[in-house]
């Protein structure tokens, strides 16, 4: 008689599988981000509803194009599947996940050897299964095609408008400037106020850096809502729509750099619109900035060739200028051998070209004379200047 032993079954609980999504759109556009809520929202519900999957997130990149590699989530998601974090990754369609073949086939390559799988859900494709690869690599190819066409449509249309004289512009990126009812620009007076103001100030000879110290101290808010910068002013003064014209296409996109744009040099066409809108500066007043703009770069290089002699031997060389022509102290050892700060202008030519100043070393360290740009003036004397100003343009 043989005698076997029967083992008890045991009921092995099969092991979930770590499952994520990944989605993604191309444009900051309100519209496009509740695109996103939706399918984030509609991810996490379904995902979290199957019995059979631990859900890990939701991976969602907004405002990148398919076409670049730096997606901050695409690559967070990346790391986990490598890291053994990630059994599965679902996704939307091909152009989801990545819209160059090159990249998305190496991205699915390097998860398929480590037993990753992702699950495309329109075209019905599991990498991990035997006619994966083959079938993504055609309908990859296909996506990136159409894609290109896409865009280039997209471009052929915007230059038509162009064409056209039809335009599309965010007066939320300037001041001066709101839109009516029918999407024209129209004026908007105060904004414009500060603006000529600026502009006036800049032609009466402040600096663009000291202007910026200027506007934050009278509270008046830049377009962004941060503080003003030396180069907020330069792009205000240089911005064509300030006297009525319209340049389109100032920026492009170059074909290998589809998530960055460039100045346009002449690289692509543009179109010039004058006349296009109400100004808020005249031609003459616009035209006298610019020349302004070249006077101060070609000072700038004088007055850095000068100093660079200087800069690594006194901490202040560079910081201090005449109140009268607005060039650079020297420092200069006088009577009795006491260091002295002196117009630079004074020295080469003369009392006849600028009457100049002269201050003592221990009085130029000295806070309230160096004030916070080189002692050019205070901003009391500006804040003083403002209500003038208002009253000379009502």
């Amino acid at each position: 008689m043989r005698i076997r032993m029967l083992e008890p079954i045991q009921n092995k609980i099969p092991k979930k599988k770590r499952v994520c999504a990944y989605a993604r759109v191309s444009t900051d556009s309100r519209k496009q981000g509740e695109s996103l809520e939706n399918q984030i929202s509609s991810y996490e519900r379904s995902l979290k509803a199957n019995p059979e999957y631990e859900f890990i997130g939701v991976f969602a990149d907004q405002g990148i194009s398919g076409f670049s590699r730096n997606r901050p989530e695409f690559q967070r998601m990346v790391q986990m599947a490598k890291d053994g974090q990630i059994d599965l990754i679902i996704t939307k369609s091909i152009s989801r996940f990545a819209r160059n073949t090159a990249v998305l086939l190496e991205t699915v390559r390097e998860l398929r050897l480590i037993g990753v799988a992702v699950y495309f859900e329109e075209q019905n494709i599991n990498t991990l299964s035997g006619d994966g690869e083959v079938m993504l690599t055609v309908l990859a190819s296909f996506a990136e095609e159409e894609s290109r066409n896409v865009s280039e449509n997209r471009k052929w249309s915007i230059r038509k408008k162009f064409e056209r004289g039809e335009y599309m512009i965010n007066t939320e990126r300037f001041m001066g400037y709101d839109k009516d009812e029918f999407g024209e620009l129209v004026i908007n007076p105060k904004e414009a106020m500060a603006v000529r103001f600026f502009a006036d100030m800049y032609l009466l000879g402040v600096g663009s850096s000291r202007l910026g110290q200027l506007a934050d101290f009278l509270g008046v808010p830049s377009v962004t809502g941060g503080k003003w910068t030396g180069g907020s002013f330069m792009g205000m003064f240089k911005n064509e729509k300030y006297k009525g014209d319209f340049h389109l296409q100032k920026y492009y996109t170059p074909e290998d750099k589809r998530n960055q744009t460039v100045r346009n040099h002449g690289e692509v066409q543009s179109y010039y619109m004058e006349d296009s809108h109400p100004a808020v500066l005249s031609t003459e007043v616009w035209n006298a900035l610019q020349e302004k703009i070249e006077e101060n770069k070609r000072d700038r290089n004088i007055a850095q060739s000068d100093t660079q002699k200087y800069q690594n031997r006194y901490p202040l060389t560079g910081m201090l200028y005449c109140p009268y022509c607005g060039k650079t102290l020297r420092r200069r050892i006088g009577y009795k051998k006491k260091v002295e700060w002196l117009c630079s202008t004074y020295i080469e030519e003369g009392k006849q070209a600028c009457p100049g100043v002269r201050i003592p070393d221990e009085s130029a360290a000295r806070q309230d004379i160096i004030g916070t740009n080189g002692g050019r003036g205070g901003l009391q004397e500006w804040q003083e200047t403002l209500p003038l100003y208002q009253q000379s343009r009502i």
